[in-house]
């Protein structure tokens, strides 16, 4: 599906541009287990519920992109048998979900060093996204083992080698050639961040794709996040007027 070929959701409010893209920060799923005296990997359950219903809801209210912070880079400094429960419900969701994802139309990008993960983790992602690479409903990006800054490190590398292998003229580099090198090159703009969790701040991600985009932070803990959210965040989105510093 090409970025421009969805129907996007109407926006409306003054000077607002239809939404195409949304992304989360998907914050508060041990939060909403301490709550209930429950343990951490608890919380990564429901928020793996939270997921497939905006993962549903985004399809039907006509959204094009998904991208959904799932892993971060620093996620790795969380102990070990966090990491190991996360890992599985990883495995388990790309197992379970994959056949509704493809009976919804979805069609799945991955974003990050998600190769760093185990074999067969990779090998079930690589699975997934074949599977899925027809589709041409929602798209939806998992942020895996995910940095924007390490994004934009690998894109200097890389234009670096370029231009000092002369592939490049240095004066040429524009903010499109960082753009097109970006992982997130086959999505479309990023209209939306949603943060979860009352948190207000990006934690490394999609920092140069936000650069124009419009922030949302919600109180809402990730796993209580659900249609009704979206629809919220959707409804606020269109209330505002974004300028791209015009005026």
């Amino acid at each position: 599906m090409s970025p421009a070929s969805a129907s996007p959701v109407p926006a409306g409010g003054g000077g607002s541009a239809a939404l195409r893209h949304v992304a989360i920060i998907m914050d508060g799923n041990g939060r909403w287990a301490k709550r209930r005296l429950l343990p951490r990997v608890a919380g990564h359950r429901a928020g793996m519920e939270a997921v497939r219903k905006t993962i549903r809801a985004a399809g039907e209210l006509g959204i094009e992109a998904l991208t959904l912070y799932a892993f971060s880079s620093e996620n790795w400094r969380r102990p070990a048998t966090e990491i190991a429960d996360l890992m599985g419900l990883l495995r388990f969701y790309l197992r379970r979900e994959v056949a509704e994802l493809d009976r919804n139309n979805v069609r799945l990008e991955l974003i990050g060093d998600w190769r760093a993960f185990e074999p067969d983790i990779v090998a079930d992602l690589d699975a997934a996204r074949s599977r899925l690479a027809g589709n041409s409903g929602l798209t939806v990006a998992l942020a895996l083992n995910y940095g924007s800054q390490d994004e934009l490190a690998r894109v200097v590398r890389a234009i670096a080698v370029d231009a000092q292998s002369g592939r490049i003229d240095p004066a040429t580099i524009s903010a499109a050639t960082i753009e097109q090198r970006l992982d997130t090159a086959v999505l479309p703009p990023l209209d939306l961040v949603i943060r979860t969790s009352g948190e207000e701040r990006l934690s490394n991600f999609l920092l140069w794709q936000s650069a124009y985009a419009e922030l949302l932070f919600v109180d809402t803990l990730w796993p209580d996040f659900d249609q009704a959210a979206l629809e919220s965040a959707i409804a606020a989105f269109a209330r505002r007027e974004r300028r791209y510093g015009g005026r």
